[in-house]
């Protein structure tokens, strides 16, 4: 397998850095609301103007050009097929109002508890926001009380993943998913060139902010941590309070996926199973499994050679086999597998176009039954 590469970069660009990246969002660079992707790709990364770099999407692959075709095509062809009924049918697009409502639902500004009971109070009956509402709720599974656990709203948050993801959605007519989003097999050519360029599922502030406050200053070991985008955003979140420090996350990966565009530069090329086995299971650390893979049973194996108290996992919270498990939910597979452990939240993350992702978060219980850290 092909090395890792020892610092952040983007395939055929020569201006691509990080942290210059941020410091220019929403000033000189930001989301193609001229609808403009290939353009905005090219721009923003850095790349040359006649890029034909192919963009891997599981047995094919895609071009900027093709998937920016695919952009000014719109809706023909059931390209923005992800919604129908009972029976088959497609159903009436949602429209602008209501796609946003669903994007707000993940803003930095928004509480979600609250932004998810606006979702279904301002819906229409039988409407795909109604649907899209009651799915979210019914596997909305907030921190308790008693776990202390509480995200501070912030209009500061940087995220352009976040603002990508939310200008797919008013182009791709996507509202969310609901029950039977689990159908879904197909995506947009869209897909891999944002997976190439940020990761498989976008973070939310709430989701880095609540991995931040349930490690309590234990190291996160981000096993299977792709091209770095989750470590880098975790590394940027501010400590809650002077006497605490940055989050210390180590990025561990395989090498055998291709990526684009690399965030970190010190990811640990290794197996994951390997790497636990040599270093105590990664005992006092935080286990997490960012879109963990279906095939070859990583995620089991993941989980069984790890020793630690936690365990978070952001993929499919339905049974799409999209990650993780191929028949099966993370929630369930835990719950039948790990009779130890205890879900302590599960929220919804940003999902694109035909997903439903979430972030799940399990905490082993003690002796006496107790849950661990988190509780």
């Amino acid at each position: 397998m092909p090395p890792i590469p020892q610092k952040p970069q983007t395939e055929d660009s020569t201006t691509f850095d990080p942290d210059k990246y941020f410091e220019a969002w929403g000033n000189t660079i930001e989301a193609p609301y001229d609808n403009n992707f290939r353009k905005f790709i090219i721009k923003t990364f850095g790349l040359p103007r006649d890029d034909d770099y192919g963009y891997m999407a599981q047995s094919a692959e895609v071009t900027l050009l093709h998937a920016q075709t695919c952009v000014e095509v719109g809706r023909q062809g059931n390209m923005h097929a992800w919604y129908r009924d009972a029976e088959g049918q497609l159903r009436e697009p949602p429209n602008a109002t209501d796609i946003a409502a669903y994007t707000d639902v993940f803003r930095a500004a928004t509480g979600t508890a609250k932004a998810l009971k606006g979702l279904a109070s301002n819906a229409k009956k039988d409407s795909i926001r109604s649907d899209v509402a009651k799915h979210l709720q019914s596997l909305y599974h907030p921190p308790s009380p008693g776990s202390k656990l509480v995200v501070n709203k912030t209009k500061t948050h940087v995220n352009p993943y976040f603002d990508l993801w939310a200008w797919t959605n008013q182009n791709l007519e996507w509202a969310g998913p609901e029950e039977r989003t689990v159908n879904v097999k197909t995506s947009h050519a869209t897909l891999p060139v944002i997976y190439h360029h940020f990761g498989c599922v976008c973070p939310s502030y709430e989701s880095l902010e609540l991995i931040r406050q349930v490690s309590k200053g234990r190291v996160v070991l981000d096993l299977g941590s792709g091209n770095g985008y989750w470590t880098y955003m975790l590394r940027r979140m501010e400590p809650g309070s002077k006497k605490e420090t940055k989050l210390e996350v180590v990025p561990i990966d395989n090498g055998m996926s291709e990526w684009r565009t690399i965030w970190v530069g010190d990811t640990v090329q290794a197996d994951g199973v390997q790497w636990l086995q040599e270093n105590d299971g990664g005992k006092a650390a935080v286990l997490l499994l960012v879109y963990p893979t279906v095939g070859n049973e990583f995620t089991s194996k993941m989980i069984r050679a790890y020793h630690g108290t936690t365990i978070i996992s952001a993929g499919s919270q339905n049974t799409s086999g999209f990650t993780a498990f191929a028949k099966e939910s993370f929630a369930d597979w835990m719950a039948r597998e790990m009779p130890d452990w205890e879900r302590v939240l599960q929220i919804p993350l940003p999902s694109f176009a035909g997903k439903d992702e979430a972030l799940f978060v399990f905490e082993k219980r003690g002796k006496g039954g107790e849950s661990g850290p988190a509780a």
